[in-house]
């Protein structure tokens, strides 16, 4: 109880804090400030309208603009509230004068002009997909083996079909043997994916593609999380495994199921002579992949915070939180995702997708 108290008190004491600024700061008349700072709350609580589902009851161009603003908010008001108090630091020196915060056009267009370019920034970087190169040598493999690692998609609202259309048409044109993704394909509703038949654009794969499933599949539903994976043609491992030539794929349910089975247990079927790769969601207790002789372990999750200086935060809370790892002799990746939850930006982190080459 105590937890949710502060999850809602915390919001409402920054919107309280960036609202006073806001009032302070415009030198127009009470009621245009008002209508200011109404449309700013207004828009932080289309936030919840995405997180409970009004927004699958909606016509679809509305859905989209109502997802789209209401997770957007949350992070130009998280930099508005860093701002703004950097710029109450400032006020202890005579760097910030009192003058530069109240009823000053000069400073609300600067901050305006600011935020704008920070967050068209983000966009621009976000849409911008890296492509990230990992070589391991293997004794294992008898040819030479590319693979294209995914983790985070998050279709949805914001990433829609014309957007899968261009990833898809990225990940052919590497011309892979095999397609890996560490769950998390859907975002949050399957409302988008069913009407504009998505599961048509991973048809378009030309490798085979196995996938666990991640915790937004939970959130979607995981019934129709499945019946999507099965229409897409996509092999979900599920607690399973797969050999795809000298490889072996073991893929774990998301640790939001408290039930899921050991990785020791999974990698008791595995052969010494085969590679072993683990797909593993959320990267968590990275050692057990280790104590289990696993070669490598691909996962995803964290998107690395999505935005400075939340990514501080995920870099302290994973042991890996994007990149490459080592523990003895198992090798990790950590993907900070091809897609994205919420408002597409990326600031001070990067969308990506993974071309490994095992070689023997």
């Amino acid at each position: 109880m105590m937890w949710m108290m502060l999850f809602l008190l915390l919001p409402i004491l920054a919107l309280s804090y960036i609202g006073w600024h806001i009032w302070c700061l415009l030198p127009v008349r009470w009621y245009v400030k008002s209508i200011v700072i109404v449309l700013m709350v207004a828009s932080f609580l289309m936030l919840f309208a995405g997180m409970f589902r009004a927004t699958d009851s909606m016509p679809m161009p509305l859905a989209t603009a109502v997802y789209v603003i209401g997770t957007s908010s949350i992070f130009i008001l998280l930099y508005l509230f860093m701002l703004f108090l950097v710029l109450d630091l400032g006020r202890l020196t005579p760097l910030v004068p009192r003058t530069l915060l109240y009823n000053n056009w000069w400073t609300a267009g600067g901050i305006a002009v600011f935020m704008f370019g920070l967050f068209l920034y983000g966009h621009l970087h976000y849409k911008h997909k890296y492509r990230e190169t990992l070589t391991i040598t293997s004794n294992k493999v008898t040819k030479p083996i590319k693979a294209i690692l995914l983790s985070d998609l998050h279709i949805g609202y914001h990433n829609q079909r014309d957007e899968v259309h261009r990833w898809i048409d990225i990940i052919n044109d590497e011309k892979p043997d095999v397609i890996l993704i560490a769950g998390d394909i859907i975002d949050g509703s399957l409302r988008p994916l069913r009407e504009q038949h998505i599961y048509e654009e991973f048809q378009r794969l030309q490798a085979p593609v196995y996938a666990c499933l991640g915790n937004h599949e939970y959130y979607s539903g995981e019934p129709g999380a499945l019946q999507f994976y099965q229409q897409a043609g996509i092999h979900l491992l599920r607690d399973s495994i797969a050999n795809v030539g000298d490889l072996c794929v073991i893929g774990r349910d998301d640790a939001t199921n408290f039930r899921r089975r050991p990785l020791s247990e999974l990698a008791e079927t595995v052969s010494p002579s085969q590679f072993s790769i683990v797909l593993d969601h959320q990267p968590h207790h990275l050692e057990k992949a280790e104590q289990a002789g696993i070669d490598f372990q691909f996962s995803g999750h964290t998107h690395r915070g999505q935005v400075w200086p939340i990514s501080w935060i995920t870099d302290r809370i994973y042991e890996c939180s994007w990149g490459s790892h080592q523990r003895g002799k198992t090798r990790y990746y950590v993907s900070s995702g091809m897609g994205i939850w919420g408002g597409m930006f990326r600031i001070g982190t990067r969308s990506e997708y993974v071309v490994l080459e095992i070689k023997n």
